[in-house]
């Protein structure tokens, strides 16, 4: 199997283009065992898999990176091939010098690291400026050497625009981007190609829905069937973008083509988003400490492997289906605005 490719970010941090998610491991796709989480965690930087993503209100994700950070430390392991992203997901409220040193201090301290790899920030509410102080308070911490990449979390392009013209150095932007949700082709791309700023994507996959195992079944609509907050969550934008009737026609599509590369429905799905303008990486999600952690690995593996690539008639019959969807960038608004009123 071929090296996983690494992206390099303008702070000169080389990335995996397939990055671990941890937010499987916030309570809300259920019970999840720290030590065997920790000892998951060695099959994927095995693997090639080196990039963690995570954040400061994914429950016990930091807290875990930081436990396996440690025995990589004491058992004589270099840590340096390990690359850790976060998130500063704050509350409203005060935004000066040392709250947000604080929320970075803890997240450090939780990680067992000296400084951030990349912290990527969220904010919840647009009409409340205060985001603007907090990035100016970022962006001297990072100046200072505690955060080599200053990134952003579900920012939409013209606040992306906003923060980048006061001087504010963006890598990257982390968006709902895949098959379905489509809205970064819309406006955001083309501003994050000429401005240097990587688009790390997640929801690729729709929470495992883009797979081989929901071609031809009935409509989940039960909580036993949608039985985690990814599920749930891609399920509802499936149903914004065009129902399950049109997603079986668009999984049947991707089989066709999945069959031609010798690969499952999820590796053309993932490498659909990898080779969009301004995608640097594709996240997807990591079950770990739950049974079948680290399973698909191989299709992982097989997404970002320089023997897939995808045709013109592949795309052209993707997109036979993707036209027939409703506008989610008129129904929803651009990346990000579905977490805000």
């Amino acid at each position: 199997m071929s090296p996983v490719p690494k992206v390099r970010l303008s702070g000169g941090l080389e990335i995996c283009r397939v990055l671990n998610g941890m937010w499987q491991v916030s309570g809300a796709h259920g019970a999840v065992n720290n030590h065997k989480a920790v000892e998951a965690m060695q099959a994927y930087v095995d693997a090639g898999l080196t990039t963690f993503d995570m954040a400061d209100i994914y429950g016990p994700a930091e807290d875990i990176f930081g436990q396996f950070n440690n025995q990589r430390c004491k058992s004589g392991n270099s840590t340096t091939g390990l690359q850790s992203l976060t998130k500063y997901v704050p509350r409203p409220g005060p935004m000066d010098r040392k709250v947000v040193l604080k929320a970075l201090q803890r997240s450090m301290a939780r990680m067992h690291v000296d400084s951030l790899d990349c912290v990527q920030f969220h904010w919840w509410d647009y009409r409340d400026k205060r985001y603007l102080e907090a990035l100016g308070h970022l962006s001297d911490l990072q100046q200072e050497g505690l955060i080599r990449e200053l990134s952003l979390t579900n920012f939409d392009t013209q606040r992306l625009e906003e923060i980048t013209s006061r001087g504010i150095r963006i890598s990257s932007n982390q968006v709902q981007y895949s098959l379905i949700d489509q809205r970064p082709a819309a406006r955001m791309e083309q501003f994050c190609v000429a401005n240097n700023i990587q688009l790390l994507t997640y929801g690729t996959l729709a929470g495992g829905l883009l797979s081989e195992r929901h071609l031809g079944k009935t409509e989940p609509n039960s909580r036993a069937e949608l039985y985690t907050a990814s599920l749930s969550k891609y399920k509802n934008m499936i149903d914004s973008w065009g129902g399950w009737s049109l997603f079986q026609d668009l999984l049947i599509v991707l089989e066709t083509v999945a069959r031609t590369h010798d690969c499952s429905v999820a590796s053309v799905a993932t490498r659909y988003v990898l080779d969009r303008p301004a995608v640097g990486g594709v996240i997807v999600g990591c079950r770990l400490g739950i049974s079948g952690a680290g399973q698909h690995l191989s299709d992982t593996l097989r997404s970002c492997s320089p023997a897939l690539k995808l045709t013109e008639g592949d795309l052209a019959a993707i997109e036979t289906v993707t036209r027939r969807s409703r506008d989610l960038m008129a129904l929803i608004g651009d990346c990000g605005d579905e977490y805000r009123s």
